[in-house]
């Protein structure tokens, strides 16, 4: 009887060591897909970054002078004509940009999605299993 029982419990130690095993693997992995994402999502979030200041900018110098060269164009005729017209087509296309940008951020996936969907399915897995 004590080989029955000996049997038992190292059949049990043997088991909680696989399970151990396993857990550790699936947070390792887990991990690994999570630092993964984050180097992705931190990546992309600096290259939109320069780009963004870039292209703001370029553009903005280039607005200033063709906002010079046309005001001082028109200097002798129609000057406060073009600086109402660039003021609001400028105010315009901000408040445009603005709107872009805010419905952008808000339909952007959440970060870490495939993370969140490979913890769902195990904890969905483990539930059926018990």
């Amino acid at each position: 009887m004590t080989e029955k029982t000996s049997g038992v419990r190292a059949g049990l130690l043997h088991s909680l060591k696989n399970l151990a095993t396993t857990l550790i693997a699936v947070v390792h992995t887990r991990l690994d897909l999570l630092s993964t994402e984050l180097e992705e999502e931190r990546e992309y979030f600096l290259a939109q970054l320069v780009l963004i200041l870039m292209a703001l900018f370029l553009l903005g110098v280039g607005v200033v002078l063709a906002t010079i060269l046309l005001v001082t164009a028109f200097w002798d005729t129609h000057r406060l004509l073009v600086l109402g017209l660039f003021s609001g087509f400028f105010l315009g296309a901000g408040l445009m940009a603005w709107g872009a940008a805010w419905r952008k951020a808000r339909v952007k996936p959440k970060p870490f999605a495939a993370s969140l969907s490979e913890l769902l399915k195990d904890r969905q897995r483990v539930d059926v299993d018990a």
